[in-house]
């Protein structure tokens, strides 16, 4: 079983973090949905203490100059054992004895890696919302409004088959633009001339509208501010399954503390922060666009020179919570992922090659049929 990430683990190795239970013992669990703590033996409740005054929040930004140059306070960072998938790249962060498991994205098996990798410590979360029975009743409706799934999949996974519960990282980035820009603006002009057309054998000339685009040079600057540009931190996941699970609703945010992962699974980001920047900065690129389109105007544009300036550049590493199922069905393993805020869900497009066949059987049937009554129906003279 998967155990929570530290929540301030130090630079030399990360800290176990227990939330015994005050009644009998056994390790307590957050409840998604709630602000508290629950113990599924014997029902003991209790809440998690809210960060009072200012300041105390967590949701802070922090400087990406700092951590591109290097110059990160070991105050954030922590180093984590690892579990790393072969098949999708996942890479679970694990404290503990353990040494092997079960990957959630996949099933298969992956075994604890050697070391420790040094990260960059969450700034802040999005809570479970939705609990596993809710989840499963999303999974369940999005199988049954598939055409051609295998009906016996869909029963499969409402059958109480286990989901796990994951905190996928995300990079945010905030940041300043100014960009000059060069282009064209086309605006649309029509003229009329003469065509030849023949009508009865005989020809004629007639007026037609022809649409022209006049080209003007320009120039120009615009300004952007960004807020929480969100890239997704890791490759465990296709990046239509990301895109499917959008969109998040990051007012949801709080600032990090362990009690929330406790009985969640936590997956590394395997994006690196340089990486995710570009990732981010091409994102903005595109907004960037849009906005020198519109600020040309006419009826078409064309760009020809972008100069964007970035500054105040700021990030967070969060966590966003995720259900996920693997299952393996007839030899075949199926991957699903729910998002445990908004119930969206998104996995593997399941076929039925039987549902298919009888389709197709009743087309052809279907065919023929009509084929059959055309010439009946054509022999009697109707």
């Amino acid at each position: 079983m998967f155990t929570p990430i530290p929540a301030a683990a130090a630079s030399k190795g990360s800290a176990e973090h227990h939330y015994p239970c005050e009644s009998c013992g056994a390790d307590l669990r957050f409840a998604p949905g709630q602000e508290r703590l629950v113990c599924d033996y014997c029902g003991h409740v209790q809440d998690i203490p809210r960060a009072t005054g200012r300041g105390t929040s967590g949701l802070r930004e922090l400087p990406l100059a700092a951590v591109l140059n290097a110059s990160l306070p070991d105050l954030e960072i922590e180093e984590h054992r690892t579990l790393s998938c072969p098949n999708c790249g996942a890479s679970i962060e694990i404290d503990g004895p353990e040494h092997a498991t079960e990957c959630p994205f996949c099933a298969t098996p992956v075994v604890v890696d050697t070391g420790t990798r040094r990260l960059i410590k969450p700034q802040g979360l999005v809570p479970f919302t939705l609990t596993e029975k809710e989840a499963r009743a999303a999974l369940g409706r999005w199988l049954g409004g598939l055409w051609f799934a295998p009906s016996g999949l869909s029963q499969y996974a409402r059958k109480g088959r286990r989901m796990t519960g994951v905190y996928a990282p995300f990079w945010t980035f905030d940041a300043a633009s100014q960009t000059e820009y060069s282009g064209q603006r086309g605006d649309h002009y029509y003229e009329t001339r003469q065509v030849r057309v023949n009508v009865n054998g005989r020809t004629e000339l007639r007026n037609e509208q022809v649409l022209r685009i006049r080209w003007t040079r320009v120039s120009g600057r615009v300004a952007r501010a960004f807020d929480d540009v969100l890239i997704y931190a890791a490759r465990s996941l296709p990046p239509a399954y990301v895109q499917a699970l959008q969109p998040w609703d990051l007012s949801g945010l709080t600032g990090y503390r362990p009690d929330y992962l406790a009985g969640f699974s936590a997956e590394g980001y395997t994006v690196e922060l340089h990486e995710g920047h570009h990732l981010a900065q091409a994102e903005m690129l595109r907004v960037i666009q849009s906005d020198v389109r519109r600020d040309i105007g006419g009826n078409e544009q064309r760009i020809d020179h972008l100069a964007p300036q970035f500054s105040a550049e700021t990030f967070k590493h969060i966590l966003l919570p995720v259900w996920t199922a693997a299952y393996k069905y007839r030899g075949r393993s199926y991957r699903f992922v729910v998002n445990a805020q908004t119930g969206q869900v998104r996995g593997d497009r399941p076929w039925s090659a039987w549902k298919i066949a009888l389709a197709v059987i009743a087309v052809l049937a279907l065919v023929a049929a009509g084929v059959y009554l055309n010439e009946v129906y054509g022999q009697q003279g109707y």
